[in-house]
């Protein structure tokens, strides 16, 4: 399936983030791909984001619902929420059909609520 639109691209990401493939999920990223959460430091290269995910997906179950999906030139804004009431938002450059730089907007300590995890000191 080629994948054409920065639009079309975040859809594929959110169906392989709703698979917890963090492997096939790390190949729509370029190689040098910056993963920024702002509720954390970037994560940058394609295997650290994918092992990233891993580690996510092991300790949270974590589910996309797409609420909107914009597009404008080379950028895709994902605005999502999760079965639990957590919302948050998504910024996506594309660039050749890959993501070459996000960032996500959301509520860590909301998110650590909600899945029963472990609360940080700070």
């Amino acid at each position: 399936m080629d994948l054409v639109t920065p639009k079309e691209i975040v859809q594929r990401f959110v169906e392989l983030f709703n698979l917890h493939d963090a492997e096939k999920l790390s190949h729509i990223y370029h190689e040098e791909a910056i993963n920024h959460q702002v509720v954390s430091e970037p994560v940058v290269g394609r295997e650290a984001i994918r092992q990233m995910f891993e580690r996510e997906f092991a300790g949270a179950e974590m589910i996309c619902i797409v609420e909107n999906i914009f597009e404008d030139g080379e950028w895709a804004m994902l605005e999502w929420k999760d079965p639990l009431g957590l919302r948050g938002c998504g910024f996506f450059h594309i660039i050749d059909g890959k993501i070459g730089f996000q960032r996500g907007y959301w509520d860590m300590l909301s998110f650590l609520r909600q899945h029963q995890l472990p609360i940080p000191n700070e």
